[in-house]
């Protein structure tokens, strides 16, 4: 049998922040992947010379992790446009834009109806004291994101027809009961930088990682999924595809959360879904921004001209659009309804645009109600440590400290 020092479960971007730290320390890692290339949920595939993610990714440079886990200049982040185009409720067109990175569209912000000066104030009371205090905020009680909303004072337009619909496509979410104590560490989030993609799509995070792995000496290997793992004799056998029964004195279970049922004695967290439809189209979609639906007249949450920030995600001439709808089992929209919804949103030009690809993405995030929980512990049992967003917050910032985390666990233990 082969004997390892670590085996991490899962070359998502847990599992490779994971190796990436043990490997750099020293230690002799294995990582077993059950799909045929790393990245997890962080994968991009191309499409007749379109570069489509599988669903709609954003990345924030901001988040510490991503910072101290690869060169983020190495990943040519394109950095979407700081505004939201947003259908309000009576059909009309707005926009609402950053004003210190768009000044140009200040007055159109003003113009919208949608910035009044008791919900600017209300926002100062939501966001202020997690932006300022972030430490002594996050210790308070939490609330879910509707009532913390109320309790600020939130309660017009910008809540109703920006706010609400914006964070329902960020969270997969649109009930407003994600905990409101990690929506206003998110938003505080993208105060300092502002969001985009790698211009090679979203996998460039993962295999940057994967590179970063392999250099400090880790193995990894696809085409292995992993179905059972047993203690014997103070060490963890591992049964994989492809490889028999492998021995390690650690192993690291960095899966999704729904993959976690049969491998480890843990409650399997609840997860939200998405579905993302991806057009192309010959003539510009009309609009740069993120555009939302303040109406809810139809199931897409947002949509994006991808191509107009990263021209090279589409062949020349042409033109990349992701609309991302809320995922539910058996009740996913169907393409008439995306196609009715877009025309409302871009115009009849839209009912003509080349369906390129559906992704059901039904385990998208994992659902955090409130309280916020502290950062699960990542050592659940001798030598068996776990890894993954669902042990964090659901995001890219907290896959790759749940790694972090887990690794300085194998550590520790000596």
């Amino acid at each position: 049998m082969q004997t390892h020092d670590v085996v991490v479960i899962g070359a998502g971007l847990a599992g490779l922040r994971c190796a990436a730290e043990l490997a750099a320390q020293g230690r002799e890692v294995l990582v077993l992947e059950a799909a045929d290339r790393v990245g997890g949920r962080q994968r991009t595939d191309r499409v007749d010379g379109f570069t489509l993610d599988r669903g709609f990714h954003v990345l924030n440079t901001a988040y510490p992790a991503v910072r101290s886990a690869v060169d983020v200049r190495s990943l040519s982040v394109a950095a979407f446009p700081t505004a939201v185009r947003v259908r309000r409720k009576d059909g009309a067109m707005a926009t609402l834009a950053h004003p210190l990175r768009h000044p140009g569209l200040l007055p159109a912000t003003l113009a919208s109806g949608l910035v009044k000066p008791r919900d600017l104030a209300g926002l100062v009371r939501w966001v202020g004291p997690i932006a300022l205090w972030p430490r002594t905020a996050v210790g308070r009680s939490d609330s879910t994101i509707g009532e913390g909303w109320d309790a600020a004072g939130l309660t017009g337009a910008l809540r109703t027809e920006v706010l609400s619909p914006f964070f329902s496509g960020v969270l997969a979410d649109s009930s407003e009961s994600t905990s409101d104590t990690y929506v206003r560490l998110l938003a505080r989030s993208f105060l300092p930088a502002a969001a985009g993609l790698p211009r090679e799509g979203i996998a460039a995070l993962p295999m940057a990682l994967a590179s970063r792995a392999r250099t400090a000496g880790a193995e990894v290997r696809l085409n292995r999924a992993v179905n059972r793992l047993r203690r014997r004799d103070g060490r963890w056998e591992v049964d994989a595809l492809g490889e028999g029964t492998l021995l390690a004195r650690d192993v690291v279970v960095a899966v999704g959360a729904e993959a976690l049922e049969g491998l480890v004695d843990e409650p399997v967290p609840p997860t939200r879904g998405l579905q993302t439809w991806w057009f192309a189209t010959d003539e510009p979609p009309g609009s740069t921004f993120l555009t939302i639906d303040a109406s809810w007249e139809g199931p897409i949450v947002n949509a994006l001209a991808i191509s107009a920030t990263i021209p090279e995600a589409a062949p020349r001439g042409r033109h990349l659009v992701q609309a991302t709808c809320l995922w539910a089992p058996g009740n996913g929209p169907g393409e008439s309804d995306v196609r009715s919804h877009l025309v409302r949103l871009y115009g009849q030009a839209s009912a003509a645009w080349q369906l390129l690809r559906r992704d059901d993405i039904p385990h998208a995030l994992p659902a955090l109600p409130p309280p916020l929980r502290r950062s699960s512990p990542a050592r659940i049992g001798p030598g068996l440590h776990l890894a993954g967003d669902h042990r964090e917050s659901p995001s890219i910032q907290g896959a790759l400290h749940s790694g972090l985390r887990a690794a300085r666990s194998v550590l520790s233990a000596g």
